[in-house]
C-alpha cells in the first residue's frame, strides 16, 4: 500500500491548495477600544456568480492513524472552509490537479488552532477530526449548479503521522 507521512500545516506549504486561517503573529488591526486584535481578510473564500455564501455546522465522527485515504474530491464552483468548534487538532488532506484527475496527496495535520479554506477546485479528503467532538463550522458554496466530483484511487493510500 502507498504510504504518506503528516506534515505540520504552514501558509508556505498549504499555499497551492488554499489559505491557513490562525491568529498567529501580530494583529493587522486593533479594534473594539483596544480589546481585540483583528487578523483581517485572511481566505480567498470563491463562490461564484451564481450561488452564495452558506454557513453550516459539521459533526464528523473522529479518525485514527493509520488512516486509510481511498478518495478525495473537489468543489469546481467554490472554495470551502472548515474552521474547528474545538481546540483539537485535524487532518487535513490535500492532492495537486493533474489536468483533471489528482495527483499524490499531501497529509497536514493543524495545530489545534488553525482553520483551512480550500481554494475553488482543489482535491482534498473528507473532513477528518483526529479528537471528539468533530464540530466544525464550514463555510462553502449555496448554489443549484452540481460542485461534487469524485475520484477514487485504484490504489489507496495509508497516511501515517511523522515521527
Amino acid at each position: 500500500m502507498l504510504q504518506i507521512l503528516t506534515e505540520p500545516l504552514t501558509p508556505e506549504a498549504f499555499a497551492p491548495f488554499g489559505d491557513v486561517l490562525s491568529a498567529s503573529g501580530a494583529p493587522d488591526r486593533i479594534i473594539n477600544q483596544g480589546f481585540c486584535g483583528r487578523y483581517h481578510d485572511r481566505a480567498r473564500l470563491d463562490f461564484g456568480p451564481e450561488a452564495r455564501a452558506g454557513l453550516s455546522i459539521f459533526k464528523a465522527v473522529p479518525r485514527a492513524f493509520p488512516y486509510r485515504l481511498d478518495m478525495v474530491e473537489r468543489h469546481p464552483e467554490g472554495s470551502q472552509a472548515f474552521i474547528p468548534m474545538s481546540a483539537d487538532p485535524f487532518l487535513v488532506i490535500v492532492a495537486p490537479d493533474e489536468g483533471g484527475p489528482p495527483g499524490r496527496p499531501r497529509a497536514f495535520v493543524t495545530d489545534g488552532a488553525q482553520a483551512i479554506n480550500l481554494h475553488r477546485g482543489t482535491w482534498h479528503g473528507v473532513l477528518t477530526p483526529l479528537h471528539e467532538p468533530g464540530l466544525f463550522a464550514v463555510v462553502d458554496r449555496i448554489g443549484t449548479t452540481p460542485n461534487l466530483q469524485e475520484h477514487w484511487f485504484p490504489e489507496p493510500y495509508m497516511i501515517l503521522p511523522a515521527p
